[in-house]
């Protein structure tokens, strides 16, 4: 065997040393994946384990400005309890007389007291209590329990019925404990929370859920609430359904049942919505909603397409009364796309973000009108004083020479004084009737019926046929695919855009 020479053994030395450190590490760097992986394994294990061990401590921090809320109301029924209901003629008619005036029920009203049960809960230590409106309307006595078993008699501070909330008040000798609200439009879907409140007037009860959905609307014009599957029944109205941080992020306001009983789908009021709503029932004892003073509709892609607009967005204006808008200029036709600075998706969003708008203020409303924007100064109104002055019902003229014409599956007609009497129309408005509609075209799919009248076409007046033709050539000659008509059902208007014909 050959001997290797001194360089060669150090040279060789360090590489053999290199190769064995090489060895031993990789065991060791494998040992370090497997521990790194099972850690992050853990972790994953722990993030995905959102229910908390226990919803014990949130409740006992929050229970004692929980409130339970039992109202008394006079009603009028008669004496002997409610008249059984049976057809006239009938061979028990006599039979249930007679019951009737053996028990005293001789058909005299007399009054009785009528209890109900709800929740609230204190945001003040000086008292303050909200609640719904449902669960204190028309009551004469309005009685709150707290969680140590105190009872207090409370007054009516002012109450919205459009959006079911009702500020009371009452007067303790020492300062209430109270919860505050929270940012509700933070809430995200699927977050824990808690409800509480006197479901079935069983008394002060907890119950956990998560938020199944935001940004429902049920009924009202100012809706925006909270979805969940926190337990929410009868007696809960008025309750407050709480963030994992002790904040109320809703009002228990309603659950969607076919029994009457809780099967997960509950629906709080948005405190984001409460909280301006208390602050001026605190302030003035009564809402005060800035108003614009227009009728809208939704903007959809067909009808965007008909004014060249790039997307379906913004509120179109159907009608223009006398008020706020009108002294600002704003025109039946107009798409609103922004109010305030903000933009408008929707007439649900520009209602609410009117309603949140101070009365008096002076705003800058953006209209889409004849193919770009035009920016107007409106000084809004007070919703609450002057929706009465909305008229019911627009009127029409009567054209001199009546014509009819069928196109885009509709039958048309020129007014005539028979057809006037007919739709009980006055002097004041121009249009086309529509006296019939083919049952298998767009429009009669869009809610085209006879009876309706069409007083503008393209954003155009039209009185007759003729005019109609013109418009739908300009839209022709614009490379238009539809044509945007303004159509009038007792009154009543509304945008739709029927496709335009092959010539």
């Amino acid at each position: 065997m050959a001997l290797r020479s001194p360089v060669e053994r150090a040279v060789s030395g360090p590489r053999t040393a290199a190769v064995a450190g090489r060895m031993t590490a990789q065991p060791l760097r494998g040992l370090w994946l497997g521990l790194l992986a099972v850690v992050l394994l853990l972790a994953q294990a722990i993030s995905a384990r959102a229910l908390p061990d226990s919803f014990a401590d949130l409740a006992e921090k929050i229970s004692p400005s929980v409130v339970n809320i039992t109202t008394s109301t006079t009603v009028t029924a008669r004496e002997g309890g409610p008249s059984p209901i049976v057809p006239e003629g009938s061979p028990f008619e006599d039979f249930f007389r007679e019951f009737q005036d053996r028990n005293g029920g001789g058909g005299e009203a007399r009054p009785r007291r009528s209890q109900a049960l709800g929740s609230g809960f204190v945001i003040s230590e000086d008292g303050y209590i909200v609640t719904n409106n449902h669960v204190i309307e028309n009551a004469d006595e309005i009685q709150v329990e707290f969680f140590n078993g105190d009872l207090l008699d409370a007054e009516v501070v002012g109450t919205d019925p459009n959006t079911d909330i009702a500020l009371l008040k009452v007067s303790a000798e020492a300062p209430l404990p109270y919860v505050s609200f929270g940012d509700s439009d933070t809430a995200r879907v699927g977050e824990w929370v808690v409800a509480m409140g006197n479901p079935l007037g069983q008394g002060f009860s907890v119950s956990a859920g998560i938020v199944s959905a935001r940004n429902r609307a049920l009924s009202g014009t100012y809706d925006d609430y909270i979805q969940t599957d926190a337990a929410i029944n009868r007696g809960n109205s008025g309750g407050p359904l709480f963030n994992m941080t002790g904040e109320v992020i809703g009002v228990n306001t309603a659950i969607l049942s076919p029994n009457g009983g809780s099967i997960g789908i509950g629906f709080s009021m948005a405190s984001n919505v409460v909280k301006r709503v208390v602050a001026q029932l605190e302030e003035y004892g009564e809402t005060r909603r800035g108003w614009l003073g227009v009728r809208i509709q939704d903007v959809t892609p067909d009808m965007a397409e008909a004014m060249g607009l790039e997307e379906a967005m913004g509120a179109m204006v159907t009608d223009v009364p006398e008020g706020p808008a009108m002294e600002a200029g704003v025109e039946a036709g107009d798409v609103i796309v922004s109010f305030d600075g903000v933009d408008v998706a929707d007439t649900r969003g520009l209602v609410r973000q009117v309603g949140n708008t101070e009365v008096g203020k002076t705003v800058r409303v953006t209209v889409w009108r004849n193919g770009e924007t035009e920016t107007l100064k409106v000084t809004l109104g007070r919703r609450e004083t002057s929706e009465a002055a909305v008229p019911a019902a627009q009127i029409q003229d009567e054209p001199a020479a009546p014509q009819v014409l069928d196109m885009m599956g509709m039958s048309l007609s020129e007014l005539t004084p028979d057809l006037r009497e007919q739709l009980s129309l006055e002097d004041g408005i121009e249009g086309l009737v529509v006296t019939d509609v083919d049952q298998m075209a767009e429009a009669y799919e869009k809610g085209v019926r006879a009876g309706d009248l069409i007083t503008d076409a393209g954003q155009q007046k039209v009185a007759s046929i003729a005019e109609l033709e013109a418009q739908i050539s300009v839209a022709k000659e614009a490379g238009r695919k539809s044509i945007l008509l303004l159509i009038r059902r007792e009154g009543d208007p509304r945008f739709v855009a029927l496709p335009l014909e092959d010539s």
